[in-house]
């Protein structure tokens, strides 16, 4: 397992914009595959964005293609979600995950390392 640490969350009106950062340590982020979970109050967790660490392949949810763009740098061990056009719905707490599977996956179960979340508002 690799341990994850989420930061950037925070309070935006709708239309604005956040990027949150994940920061891999212990191990680095080379040969897991990195995703963006949320989970809304009420809501189970979901899949938002993940990326393969090794070809760069890229899956979103149909909610946020075309306003989240996850990417990472392989130097410093990160994993970004740049969230525009933020909307209410948008609003919960975002986790990082990471596994070792050979493509993303969208499934909870399927990841193995977790970060403790940052939470994002988003005021209407």
């Amino acid at each position: 397992q690799v341990m994850l640490v989420e930061s950037g969350g925070g309070l935006v009106q709708a239309g604005g914009s956040l990027n949150l950062a994940c920061v891999a340590s212990g191990r680095t982020f080379g040969g897991y595959n990195g995703a963006w979970f949320r989970q809304a109050p009420g809501k189970e967790r979901e899949f938002v964005a993940g990326i393969n660490w090794r070809t760069a392949n890229v899956k979103y949810v149909p909610s946020v293609k075309g306003r989240f763009t996850v990417s990472r740098d392989n130097a410093k061990s990160t994993m970004y979600l740049q969230m525009s056009s933020l909307n209410a719905e948008d609003t919960a707490v975002y986790y990082c995950a990471a596994n070792r599977r050979f493509l993303v996956t969208t499934a909870v179960t399927d990841y193995d390392s977790w970060g403790r979340g940052t939470q994002v508002t988003v005021s209407s």
